[in-house]
């Protein structure tokens, strides 16, 4: 973050305290009287509060000029449950000491601690300090305004000024590991090539084209080049059974939620760095945690994933492999809210039309309606393999029905997790247990014998 000069924004005073009352209704009474008495003594003491009068309000006007304020972070990426770290860096470039000076860390991230009072700031001298902050919430957050507070030394005039935020802090969503998880019934870990160029390697290779400048020099191919006498690199086409599809329902009209508790003491508790943060009573949470951690444990085995979801604003990213496509799905899940208005059916409808054969869709919803069964369903005719991640809603306040559209689904086939409020997703997400079975996905009857 760039430095701040206070000079480069205006300074305001407050309005008219109790001091300056009192101090101007001295001020008249000593000269009222003098006037009518004519005693010397209450012309003097008139001099006096008009000295202390001018002479604080001078020294008000001064207490800003010549500060510059830094605020520096080393990262702006940052997830839930870890702790923020930044510098404040305070700088009189002037010769007039600073009695007291206060600064007010106005950001919105929850339990910011960057506001400190500062005393005896002397000519030429530099302060600082550091604040840190446990994050209990995603999203995304101005770190600033910052204000900046002093005044004279009785009070009576005290000054600000504010300075706008720079930069802006993103907390990715809370992510839990996850070791195993399905493969729909039937799913083969090959599949027939997908005539569409890619610049990730793959099982397919489609040909090889001459060298270009930037080529990575791993894709070359030596046969082809001893042959040709010219560098020579191998093309890669995209398998369509490797894509992961994540839908999730961001519907206002199927979220639910219940009140959380305040987190005090884990915002407080910072020096401690394995401490675990409880997700919110929350549809919307839990929805976007599960979605976030599935994200990675695909990407990490290689597979190419992408996002779909309808909420405040529309969400389409295209399946992709590496550490930049899970940058770019979790800076969309962090940025999510569930206040859409296309339901999961129309959604899924429209994308499908464009998904290719074979793809696992993974669903995370917490619709308790009969339409997710179709469009389980629907998937499944247009050769999809659907995976449903259903958070129970009547544990979160919402309406009841969880159950009984699990058992419909785990009828036609369809993996299902149910997730209840509260729940350890590391355990319920995964697919086995210690002993190799199969824990909490059910695959229906068929699948179980």
């Amino acid at each position: 973050m760039k430095p701040i000069s206070r000079r480069n924004h205006s300074t305001s005073f407050s309005g008219i305290t109790t001091a300056q009352r009192v101090v101007l209704a001295l001020l008249l009474a000593c000269l009222l009287a003098g006037i009518s008495t004519g005693v010397v003594l209450y012309f003097r003491l008139a001099y006096l509060w008009a000295f202390l009068f001018f002479g604080a309000w001078i020294w008000a006007a001064l207490s800003l000029r010549g500060l510059v304020i830094q605020r520096t972070s080393r990262t702006l990426r940052a997830q839930v449950g870890q702790i923020f770290e930044e510098r404040f860096e305070l700088k009189n470039t002037g010769r007039l000491p600073r009695l007291w000076l206060e600064v007010h860390d106005k950001s919105a991230l929850p339990g910011a601690t960057g506001s400190r009072i500062l005393t005896l700031v002397t000519g030429r001298q530099t302060r600082s300090y550091l604040a840190r902050t446990r994050l209990l919430q995603r999203g995304a957050f101005p770190l600033g305004p910052t204000v900046l507070l002093s005044g004279d030394i009785l009070g009576m005039f005290p000054v600000r000024t504010s300075i706008p935020a720079n930069d802006t802090l993103l907390v990715y969503p809370m992510m839990v590991e996850i070791t195993t998880f399905p493969n729909p019934p039937g799913l083969l870990p090959g599949g027939e090539a997908l005539r569409r160029r890619t610049h990730q390697v793959t099982p397919n290779a489609a040909g090889i084209r001459e060298y270009y400048p930037g080529d990575p020099l791993n894709r070359i191919h030596w046969a082809s080049t001893a042959h040709r006498d010219r560098f020579m690199v191998k093309e890669f086409e995209l398998d369509p059974m490797a894509d992961v599809w994540l839908i999730l329902d961001s519907a206002k009209m199927v979220q639910a939620a219940l009140p959380s508790p305040e987190m005090i003491q884990v915002e407080r508790d910072i020096w401690r760095a394995n401490v675990k943060i409880p997700l919110p009573a929350s549809t919307e949470e839990y929805g976007v945690s599960i979605a976030a951690s599935l994200a990675r444990y695909f990407l990490r085995r290689g597979r190419a994933v992408g996002l779909v979801s309808a909420g405040k604003h529309p969400t389409l990213i295209p399946p992709d492999r590496g550490g930049r496509q899970l940058g770019k799905l979790l800076e969309a899940l962090a940025l999510s809210r569930a206040e859409g208005r296309v339901p999961l059916r129309g959604l899924v409808e429209t994308q499908a039309r464009h998904l290719p054969r074979g793809s696992t869709v993974v669903i995370v919803t917490p619709s308790v309606f009969s339409e997710l069964v179709l469009v389980a369903d629907f998937l499944l005719r247009r050769g999809l393999r659907p995976v449903v991640i259903l958070l129970q809603a009547d544990t979160f306040g919402g309406l009841k029905g969880s159950d009984q559209l699990a058992v419909n689904l785990r009828t036609l086939g369809v993996p299902v997790c149910l997730v209840p409020n509260g729940a350890d997703l590391e355990t319920v997400l995964c697919q086995e247990n210690g002993t190799g079975k199969r824990q909490h996905f059910v695959y229906g009857q068929s699948e179980g014998m």
